[in-house]
């Protein structure tokens, strides 16, 4: 499917706990300028009706009809059958609101709703970051190419989604790739997203030097680390340091699973330089066996996609060549495979956006949008 050049329109939303921004997508890049609508959060008959004015808002913009709605909505959620359950920054949505039903009703469109990490994942995997690394690899004369990426996203929390030979894995309750409740390597008694998020950021900044109130977001700690602004330095760069073990650990667990490739979006991505160090000791720490052997944590070799140094050595991976007996024919052989980590390619609304886009299209067509 060539996303790029499709000409099918498709709906898409943005639902923050705040603000709604709606908008449309057609041959894989936005086509209006967003409608923004305050939530309306608090009471569901305000909130479907500004729901309902934001994609009319947008369908007016149109030269011609859209082929479906296709968006983000935060969870828990029965995501196939459009179901909402309770949400925190939405209050409105308790006990099971049909969502997704009732706008099928209200446009007479397919709609289809996901989970942002899923979508975000979705997107960088078919128009972000994996086809860059695999755009990378042919132009370096490498014959590799990846077909499995996690994509997670740090910011209020920590999301996640797992795109499986370039299909979305929902899992059987379209709840896989629920990062956030992978255990917190520093805190085990607490789940990884109270240590990979924005209240994390600042809890620690806020420990280590001492404030009881106004703490800085992570953006201006990011800003204090880096000599950009006046503050504590060192508190802020431990907090990112903390940040990079949890998440080191975190998307070790995970890549041991699904053998891909990761790349990293979100608000708080921002701050890389400072995680980057704590985050990749950690993807490359050891285990011990009961004799005290140590050995790799990863089989894998994994390597910084965004340093220089280290995407050279990832797109000149060497094999050696083996013999097979009697024959000789020789295969290549790769004795320390290679997995990739990066930053995302679009920026997160971005991806999503086009996860969302790339999904309604995959399932008009009847093909295997998810698993």
């Amino acid at each position: 499917m060539n996303l790029s050049s499709d000409p099918r329109i498709v709906l898409t939303l943005d639902a923050g706990g705040t603000n709604f921004v709606f908008s449309a997508v057609r041959s894989n890049a936005h086509i209006v300028e967003p409608v923004t609508r305050s939530s309306s959060g608090d009471d569901l008959d305000r909130c479907l009706a500004v729901i309902e004015r934001g994609f009319r808002a947008v369908m007016e913009k149109l030269d011609e009809s859209p082929v479906a709605i296709s968006f983000a909505f935060p969870g828990p959620a029965d995501y196939p059958r459009g179901i909402i359950g309770d949400l925190k920054n939405l209050p409105a949505f308790k006990g099971g609101v049909p969502l997704g039903p009732i706008l099928r009703n209200r446009f007479d469109l397919p709609v289809f709703i996901n989970n942002d990490g899923d979508l975000y994942a979705y997107g960088e995997a078919l128009s972000g970051f994996l086809p860059y690394v695999n755009e990378l690899l042919r132009a370096a004369g490498n014959p590799k190419h990846y077909r499995n990426l996690l994509g997670v996203t740090l910011g209020t929390g920590f999301g996640g989604g797992i795109v499986r030979n370039e299909t979305l894995f929902t899992g059987d309750n379209a709840m896989a790739g629920e990062v956030w409740l992978l255990r917190n390597r520093l805190n085990p008694a607490t789940n990884a997203e109270e240590g990979i998020s924005i209240r994390a950021v600042k809890r620690v900044y806020a420990e280590k030097t001492g404030l009881k109130s106004e703490v800085p977001e992570p953006e201006v700690i990011c800003n204090i680390a880096a000599d950009k602004r006046p503050g504590d330095r060192d508190a802020a760069r431990e907090a990112f340091r903390q940040l990079g073990i949890v998440l080191g650990d975190a998307l070790a667990e995970v890549l041991t699973l699904i053998d891909g490739l990761a790349v990293i979006g979100g608000g708080i991505a921002g701050a890389m330089e400072f995680i980057y160090p704590s985050m990749m000791a950690e993807l490359r720490s050891t285990f011990t066996d009961a004799e005290g052997a140590e050995y790799p944590r990863i089989v894998q070799r994994i390597l910084n996609l965004d340093d220089e140094d280290e995407r050279a050595l990832f797109l000149n991976e060497k094999g050696t060549e083996v013999v097979v007996p009697g024959t000789g024919e020789t295969l290549v052989f790769y004795p320390k495979p290679h997995l990739g980590i990066g930053t995302s390619r679009l920026g997160t609304s971005k991806a999503i956006a086009l996860g969302a886009y790339a999904f309604a299209l995959m399932q008009l067509d009847g093909r295997a949008g998810n698993e």
